[in-house]
């Protein structure tokens, strides 16, 4: 391989990350790059028609953040930050002040410290893993999942395994979910009084769910889009379900509102709670939008009576009791410390392939050219021990050609490069002279 092909495939062996998160952009930026699990697989395929081509892409999209994971050439990023700008309606400039871009050992880290719940709002929270594992299976459906990225993720996973089950960086964590009862609990003076209204269907919900169950409220009712789903959840916890489509007119029945969908545009909106609020007669209610992007217009929170939080607003509550985690974090990026180094040393390992498939691909077509021209010999009755030598003597003057021309090319300093080169490449436990010594010969 040429040293401009060797120098482009570790280029292209390169892995690197583009995203934005909770510590680096605002609640509604990052709402526009937003994607719910089934949109993950056609936007990587628009990725990988529009940016680079044959990438090796992940998309991973949550609450808190959005990444892609990319193995390719550095300066595919650029490109990347400029079609992940279009595809939010936002200027590349904007989105840039607000995006990290992280190459190899780097990249690598980030994924890791993601997987393990290191980098989450609530630290330590196991939900981030399972968002991860569906994001690798999405770029798999999408044909966007080679073999390096394939060793990244599973790698990864095998790390925040290890984290897990090595320390205790997810003990006492506070889950958004859990957040959302402790506030809840220092606005009514007993959860079980009040009617609760849940927005959704999906993980999110049914944590809150969950978690607002075990305090016994008055009633519990689930909203949602697709009534089969609710019902199934609803029936988990002796819940009332009820269609989408009837929570304006409803909303002024509850005390506490929990929503998370996947929608696109805020379903509960400003006209539809100043309506709840004017029948409650100055009765509080309490709103929790955990979704992104918004599931309830900002605006909703100046009204009266009104104490609505998103999901930025519950971080520092989720924060409560990281400090006494600390020694468990310090003991989890020693585990990731070294998942980095094996996969960075995978990864050098990996930037010999190539060479080694053109250096296989090129001996296979002169011993094809030599063994051809012994059987034109031998059809010409030649003797058979005068074909076998002129067949060895082809082949190894095939094989040294390119070494002996280059220990005759260049200047001094190049020459006794390519003579260590040599020496070690053919010459390895016969004893090579040295040549830097005079006439070869071997120091004694």
């Amino acid at each position: 391989m040429t040293g401009l092909a060797l120098q482009f495939y570790n280029q292209a062996m390169s892995v690197w990350t583009l995203g934005l998160n909770h510590t680096t952009a605002p609640l509604d930026l990052r709402g526009r790059f937003a994607y719910a699990l089934d949109q993950i697989e056609p936007t990587l395929r628009s990725l990988r028609d529009s940016v680079v081509r044959p990438p090796e892409a992940t998309l991973l999209s949550t609450c808190n953040r959005t990444e892609i994971y990319c193995a390719g050439g550095n300066g595919d990023v650029e490109h990347t930050l400029a079609w992940l700008a279009q595809s939010g309606g936002v200027s590349t400039a904007l989105l840039r002040s607000h995006a990290y871009a992280l190459r190899g050992d780097q990249a690598a880290r980030h994924a890791f410290r993601v997987a393990s719940g290191l980098d989450s709002m609530v630290l330590g929270e196991p939900q981030i893993l399972g968002q991860m594992k569906d994001a690798v299976r999405a770029a798999e459906d999408a044909g966007a999942m080679g073999t390096t990225l394939h060793q990244l993720f599973q790698r990864s996973f095998a790390v925040a395994k290890e984290v897990r089950s090595s320390t205790e960086i997810g003990a006492h964590s506070i889950s958004m979910a859990a957040a959302s009862v402790r506030l809840a609990s220092q606005l009514f003076e007993n959860l079980g009084d009040i009617k609760i209204l849940f927005v959704g269907a999906g993980e999110m919900i049914e944590l809150a769910a969950t978690h607002f169950a075990a305090k016994k409220p008055r009633s519990m009712v689930i909203a949602n889009r697709t009534m089969a789903r609710g019902e199934k959840l609803a029936s988990r916890f002796g819940a009332e379900v009820m269609p989408l489509a009837d929570l304006p007119e409803r909303l002024h029945e509850f005390d506490a509102v929990i929503s998370c969908t996947a929608s696109i545009l805020p379903i509960i909106g400003l006209g539809a709670v100043e309506r709840a609020v004017r029948l409650r007669r100055r009765r509080p209610v309490f709103m929790v939008d955990l979704a992104v992007p918004r599931d309830i217009e900002p605006e909703v929170k100046a009204l009266p009576d009104i104490y609505l939080y998103t999901v930025d607003d519950l971080a520092q509550v989720v924060q409560s009791g990281k400090d006494s985690r600390q020694a468990a974090v310090a003991q989890a990026e020693v585990i990731i410390d070294t998942g980095v180094q094996n996969f960075m040393q995978w990864l050098a390992q990996r930037s010999t392939v190539p060479l080694i498939q053109q250096l296989n691909a090129q001996t296979d077509e002169w011993r094809a050219l030599e063994i051809a021209r012994a059987k034109k010999l031998l059809a010409r009755g030649e003797p058979i021990d005068a074909v076998l030598e002129a067949l060895s003597r082809g082949l190894t003057q095939k094989m040294l050609h390119g070494a002996m021309a280059e220990l005759h090319a260049g200047d001094a300093s190049h020459r006794e490069a390519t003579a260590k080169t040599v020496t070690r490449l053919f010459l390895r436990g016969q004893g090579a002279a040295d040549p830097n010594t005079p006439d070869g010969n071997k120091e004694r």
